[in-house]
């Protein structure tokens, strides 16, 4: 979502990093836990705490870093004026019901696991403290191999959490008033759509 936020928008300044701050923060974590950095975080910048991956220490920290040095929130520093860029965007979002969006996302997990997401998480289980590989899919297999879950369990939690990081998606994009939604299954009048914001352009 930032990604797409960076191409469109531009990049935020966000202030340096403060080390000694960081550090501190870092401490904070390693001995108090997760929960402990949440609840500052839902209490500096709740608008952040609502879309942040809230299983990311590395994203709270520094979210909590800028908000403790800045005095400031850090969503505050990701709502810049938007910067000017040498294209145009058209911004297209497929809308589904809760239902059937939670039933695809079921439906995908099951066809993952039987695709081998299971032994493709076993090649990387050495490399677990990466935090690149603390993502849905990996972080509930990687329990199941230490044996703090079953593995139905683990399977149950993938989809739980992938529900989870999609509602997370819903809620930043609705902020989003550049976005023309529309149906799956409207090919034709998406198309339709484009391409007159086209035309308007010559």
């Amino acid at each position: 979502m930032l990604y797409i936020d960076a191409v469109c928008n531009g990049m935020d300044h966000l202030p340096d990093a403060d080390q000694k701050l960081r550090t501190e923060l870092t401490r904070e974590f390693e001995n108090n836990g997760i929960e402990h950095l949440r609840l500052q975080l839902k209490q500096l910048d709740p608008d952040y705490y609502a879309v942040v991956d809230l299983k990311n220490p590395k994203r709270i920290l520094h979210a909590l870093e800028v908000c403790l040095s800045t005095g400031k929130p850090y969503s505050s520093f990701l709502t810049s004026p938007k910067k000017e860029r040498p294209f145009r965007t058209i911004k297209i979002g497929l809308n589904l019901g809760r239902e059937e969006l939670y039933e695809r996302i079921n439906r995908r997990v099951d066809q993952m696991m039987k695709d081998g997401l299971e032994e493709e998480a076993r090649r990387v289980y050495s490399l677990r403290h990466l935090n690149s590989l603390n993502t849905v899919g990996y972080k509930e297999l990687f329990a199941y191999f230490d044996g703090t879950t079953s593995k139905e369990e683990a399977f149950e939690l993938i989809k739980r959490n992938s529900r989870h990081y999609a509602r997370r998606q819903l809620t930043w994009f609705r902020k989003d008033k550049e976005i023309n939604w529309f149906s799956p299954d409207q090919e034709d009048e998406i198309i339709q759509f484009i391409q007159n914001q086209i035309l308007l352009l010559k």
